[in-house]
């Protein structure tokens, strides 16, 4: 009887010299189904045709095999190390020269440092004229390497901006902020004017870093500011000059007299190099504030509002203590909320489109507030 292995080689007519017991022997060992009910012509096409597949996969599997033990004999061989090229130095001294030159100012352009010694990091917002903000702004160059460290990969496509919002305050006491646009400024200044429509409004702005994918990092954040109606005051020359003259009128646009302000009279007194009292103190004199109270009720009210503002997905839903909280487009939210005298716990939760997920920042306020005894000065003092 022929072998199974050479089957491969024979064909159907080759087969029938075997009787059908034979061959039904032969399907049997090879796993033919159904081979019980074949007859001889159909017993021998089915073992031909099966000892050819089963022939060609053996072939395909040392072939495989031959390529795998190739493969593992070209890995075992140790592989040289190629010497890294040593990078081409410019044959011209001048030309090596002017590239430095066009590096470090492309590195400048960038590198919002500002030569001041403070560590620390503000910007200050101030009004011009109805239709002109100036920025004024210090960096430490720890914020810099904090904003590289957190834009990570992306900090080679970073450019400074400063991101505006207006600010929309409404019927309530809630406030929100609708980003307006971003604009690109440049390291080695201190300062940028920024032209703003439609008086009058409420801006503020953000100065960070942001990079070509559209993630944007804060350094620093301005006080808000209300630009006046056209034509109600004279316009401002643009100087700081000028500024000491006006010191009142600008401050008060500026939003000196609410939060922030003690930023500006530090940042006023750094430019004029003189003390800032206050308004009236500065416009009349030490004397002239006790002169004016005498024979007048004088009032003074303090309140304050907490302003709560974060980020999430753009869909994701956010709520405060159980009430949801609309985001905008860019998935940032701001909620100004009132601050009485006693202790707040807020919940804050925020959850995935899909539900899946969520999280909870828990935010305790505690408000106590003092009124303490008057105090007059005697202008003769």
């Amino acid at each position: 009887m022929i072998s199974t292995t050479s089957l491969h080689t024979c064909t159907p007519k080759d087969l029938r010299a075997f009787t059908v017991k034979d061959l039904g022997q032969m399907a049997k060992k090879m796993g033919i189904p159904g081979w019980h009910g074949m007859r001889k012509d159909d017993l021998a096409r089915a073992l031909v045709r099966t000892a050819k597949a089963q022939a060609r996969k053996k072939a395909k599997l040392a072939e495989t095999k031959h390529r795998v033990d190739e493969k593992v004999e070209k890995a075992e061989k140790p592989k040289r190390l190629k010497k890294p090229p040593e990078p081409k130095k410019p044959a011209n001294p001048r030309i090596a020269a002017r590239l430095a030159r066009e590096a470090k100012q492309r590195e400048s352009h960038y590198d919002l440092t500002t030569e001041s010694d403070s560590s620390r990091d503000r910007i200050v917002l101030l009004v011009r004229d109805a239709y002109w903000l100036h920025a004024c702004w210090e960096v430490s160059r720890q914020s810099v390497a904090r904003a590289k460290a957190a834009l990570a990969e992306h900090w080679h496509t970073a450019r400074p901006v400063l991101r505006m919002y207006e600010v929309e305050s409404g019927s309530t006491t809630s406030t929100a902020e609708r980003h307006l646009r971003d604009i690109a400024i440049h390291g080695g200044v201190s300062n940028w004017y920024i032209d703003v429509p439609d008086p009058p409004k409420s801006y503020r702005i953000d100065l960070g870093y942001l990079a070509q994918n559209g993630k944007f990092f804060c350094i620093a954040r301005s006080n808000c500011v209300s630009t006046p109606q056209p034509g109600s005051s004279d316009d401002i020359d643009q100087n700081w000059a000028s500024v000491a003259e006006d010191y009142e009128r600008i401050y008060a646009m500026s939003g000196g007299n609410g939060e922030g302000g003690d930023q500006l009279t530090e940042l006023f007194e750094e430019r004029l190099r003189r003390p800032m009292g206050s308004p009236v103190v500065t416009q009349f004199g030490a004397g002239a504030a006790g002169g004016f109270t005498r024979g007048r009720d004088f009032e003074f009210e303090v309140d304050a509002e907490l302003i709560i503002f974060g980020a999430s997905k753009p869909n994701a839903h956010v709520s405060l203590s159980g009430e949801p909280i609309k985001l905008r487009p860019d998935g940032t939210f701001t909620v100004r909320l009132a601050m009485p005298d006693r202790r707040q716990v807020l919940p804050i939760v925020a959850s995935s489109p899909d539900g899946v997920e969520e999280r909870t920042v828990v935010l305790a306020v505690e408000r106590n507030t003092k009124v303490m005894e008057p105090v007059t000065n005697d202008q003769h003092e």
